[in-house]
């Protein structure tokens, strides 16, 4: 599984690397409705919280559903410009401007991605003119909660009262807190966006997706980029460009615009907790069957605590050497233990630094 966007015959000069104000605040606005995302912005999560405006408060709950889940495309309104090569605006108000140039089409589809369960594949749905659209994407929302109807219907009624709303309470959200943050975090963007672009103009495309992400690479013809994700999506970047653009509250999240008719866009975190590289979709799923079999799981707990020869497990769990063999090789394969030769003796062991692992790593798959 993993996101791909085409970029056959696309220059390296129309890839760009730039941070947008409008993207952090709407990471700020996630993490603040799911803290349990970034246990390391649990303090600035909590600071904001307590000094937030009650009605401010009540305000975002109305519409949380557009960045608590994931990410909603309203806040990459470039991406959705005529001609697929806009960049961020260079301020908040700049890139609040872009969304007002959104077709009231593209902002409703947007808006609405997530409520009603909408998908990329389907960008001419005709929202605004389709009854029954309307009455399909009114469903869909009802199985969400009462609010999330309730914003349907005014949205689809009225798209531009909304929209106005949605700026205001965006520029709030700018003055109670936002600005202050932006502020903070602004120039470590700059500086890692200048630091990926030396590293694509000086090393290659190749480098520069390596020290965005992991996760993240070029296949060997230069043409598909694709990024390691629990999902299924491919984007083309045809006559446009690909933007990519730094977060500094967004870990584990990698976000891929891959919207039909939008501009492809990558959003990465600049920092993440620890030293070692995520697994793989692949890998994560190899390990997470080596240890679903009953078999394998009591040899781990065998191999907790020691080193052990194939003859030993096998005497030990009453099962030929060959049956151990194979079960080994499993989780040989999965990265879960290590094996050591002594002598004429091989011994393996559970990898305890990778199992203990596992959890996060699954978190931060499924959230990736």
């Amino acid at each position: 599984m993993s996101v791909s966007i085409d970029i056959s015959g696309l220059p390296q000069e129309r890839i760009h690397i730039v941070p947008s104000a409008l993207s952090e605040l709407g990471m700020s606005l996630h993490a603040l409705s799911e803290p349990g995302h970034h246990p390391g912005l649990q303090g600035w999560a909590t600071a904001v919280s307590t000094r937030l405006d009650p009605c401010l408060a009540d305000r975002l709950c109305e519409a949380d559903f557009l960045w608590r889940t994931t990410f909603s495309d309203v806040f990459a309104p470039f991406a959705g410009l005529p001609g697929q090569s806009s960049l961020p605006g260079a301020t908040l108000a700049e890139e609040l401007d872009q969304l007002d140039k959104l077709t009231d089409e593209q902002f409703v589809d947007a808006a609405l991605e997530f409520t009603c369960q909408s998908t990329y594949s389907e960008p001419d749905r005709n929202l605004l003119s389709d009854p029954v659209v309307q009455r399909r994407a009114l469903d869909l929302a009802a199985a969400r909660g009462p609010h999330q109807v309730r914003f349907t219907k005014r949205l689809l009624d009225d798209p531009p009262v909304v929209r106005a709303w949605f700026r205001t309470l965006l520029e709030d959200c700018d003055e109670a807190f936002f600005a202050d943050t932006w502020a903070r975090v602004k120039h470590q963007l700059a500086a890692d966006s200048r630091h990926k672009t030396e590293l694509l103009r000086h090393k290659g495309l190749p480098e520069a997706l390596k020290a965005i992400s992991g996760a993240v690479s070029l296949d060997e013809s230069g043409q598909l980029i694709t990024v390691d994700k629990i999902s299924v999506g491919r984007t083309t970047t045809g006559s446009g460009g690909l933007v990519i653009v730094p977060t500094s509250l967004g870990w584990p999240h990698l976000w891929v615009l891959h919207r039909k008719g939008w501009q492809a866009s990558i959003t990465y975190p600049i920092s993440a907790p620890g030293l070692t590289a995520p697994p793989t979709v692949e890998q994560l799923t190899r390990r997470m069957s080596a240890l679903a079999h009953p078999v394998r799981m009591r040899l781990c707990r065998h191999l907790a605590r020691g080193a052990y020869t194939t003859s030993e497990l096998a005497d030990a769990h009453g099962m030929t050497a060959p049956e151990i063999s194979r079960h080994l090789s499993v989780l040989k394969k999965a990265d879960l233990i290590t094996t050591r030769r002594r002598g004429r003796y091989v011994q393996h062991q559970l990898d305890i630094s990778v199992v203990s692992r596992l959890g996060s790593d699954f978190i931060e798959g499924v959230l990736r």
